[in-house]
């Protein structure tokens, strides 16, 4: 056989490890910039707001700001968190912001399941009610809900801040979403096959595939009802019963509030939170993406 009569074979073409699959991709050099820049703007506030706790209030009022590190950080930490009665906030923010959260939970778990894989008459209208109450400004229910508070003699108690966070339009949505995807009808249906009951389902089913929502659900709910001040500052005193927002709020009285004991006390309640995540951070991130790759 002549050599030009001999059928032309494909060359092989090396692809890169980050194109074969199953092989991780690798960003350049200017992914690394973007992430970079972002990172440093996103810490930023809290790096700041340490420099500022370490400063007094005389230094923080020149002109430029400073923008490093001053020698009266543990100082001003130790005066707001005396001052402001932190110990007791913390306790009473750990209380109210975990029953918020396990409540938020469960229940969202369970409305969430009923709305993505029951059916009953008005369902889609029930799911548009409650999506709809997600778009009322909680402002509006403030003087009514007060009002309500008042005549249940619930001022400067826990229970005026916690009850009317225990439901969430927002988590109900959010669980029935992830169930849609993550929850075959398949499972169920075998469930009841077995004798399952409708409570048997939701324990040794939902749960257990509702378990990385979950999570992440709870930690936006801790970081939001943490982190909430206009309510609790509405109902809660500051000597009585304070919440970490509100005792920090009282460190800005006077005529003229000091600045660096403000940010101490908002660097102390910011703390905790950092240390949730620093964590749970993994568990968290990987139920979103769980979730993200499900839906």
């Amino acid at each position: 056989m002549a050599p030009e009569d001999a059928v032309p074979t494909a060359r092989k073409v090396r692809r890169p490890k980050s194109a074969r699959a199953g092989g991780q991709m690798h960003g350049g050099p200017i992914a690394y910039i973007i992430l970079g820049v972002f990172t440093i703007v996103s810490l930023f506030p809290l790096v700041w707001t340490a420099i500022a706790a370490s400063r007094d209030n005389n230094r923080l009022a020149q002109n430029p700001p400073p923008f490093v590190f001053g020698s009266n950080l543990f100082h001003n930490l130790d005066v707001a968190w005396n001052d402001a009665n932190l110990g007791k906030a913390f306790v009473n923010t750990t209380i109210v912001a975990g029953t918020s959260a396990a409540t938020i939970v469960f229940l969202s778990t369970i409305a969430g399941f009923a709305f993505a894989k029951l059916r009953f008459r008005g369902r889609g209208a029930l799911m548009l009610i409650v999506i709809g109450t997600m778009m009322v400004p909680p402002q509006l229910s403030i003087i009514p809900l007060y009002m309500m508070v008042a005549e249940l003699e619930w001022t400067d108690q826990l229970q005026a801040v916690i009850l009317p966070s225990l439901v969430s339009a927002f988590g109900v949505f959010f669980m029935r979403q992830y169930l849609i995807q993550a929850l075959p009808d398949e499972i169920i249906e075998a469930a009841r096959v077995d004798g399952a009951s409708s409570w048997r389902v939701v324990w040794h089913v939902v749960f257990p595939a509702a378990r990385p929502a979950m999570a992440v659900l709870g930690m936006l709910m801790f970081v939001q009802t943490w982190n909430d001040f206009l309510w609790p500052f509405l109902v809660l005193s500051q000597t009585g019963n304070p919440t970490v927002q509100v005792a920090v709020a009282g460190l800005g009285r006077g005529y003229t509030p000091d600045q660096s004991l403000i940010m101490a006390g908002a660097l102390l309640g910011t703390l905790p939170l950092l240390l949730v995540f620093a964590i749970f951070g993994k568990q968290i991130v990987g139920g979103i993406m769980q979730g993200a790759v499900k839906g």
